[in-house]
């Protein structure tokens, strides 16, 4: 099992979507918010995803391919 730490940039028409539970069912991954703020324009969340390496690439890319800003960050930052 691989885990990585992503920061996500939800934009505005996406931000009452269920989109996070929707890839970790989708992908077969679990999730851990870290973090959150959410706006009536933008949402940002801080996630820990774990999975198989190819599953966690996959949700990744469909993130992306949904509209969301994703950016990989370090365990430090996400311990802060």
């Amino acid at each position: 099992m691989t885990k990585r730490a992503l920061d996500l940039i939800f934009p505005q028409e996406l931000i009452k979507e269920p989109v996070i539970h929707q890839m970790s069912k989708k992908f077969d991954v679990v999730f851990n918010l870290r973090r959150a703020k959410v706006t009536d324009k933008v949402g940002e969340i801080v996630l820990e995803i774990e999975g198989e390496t190819d599953a966690l690439n996959k949700a990744i890319q469909w993130l992306k391919d949904r509209g969301l800003k994703v950016e990989p960050i370090t365990h430090d930052t996400v311990e802060s």
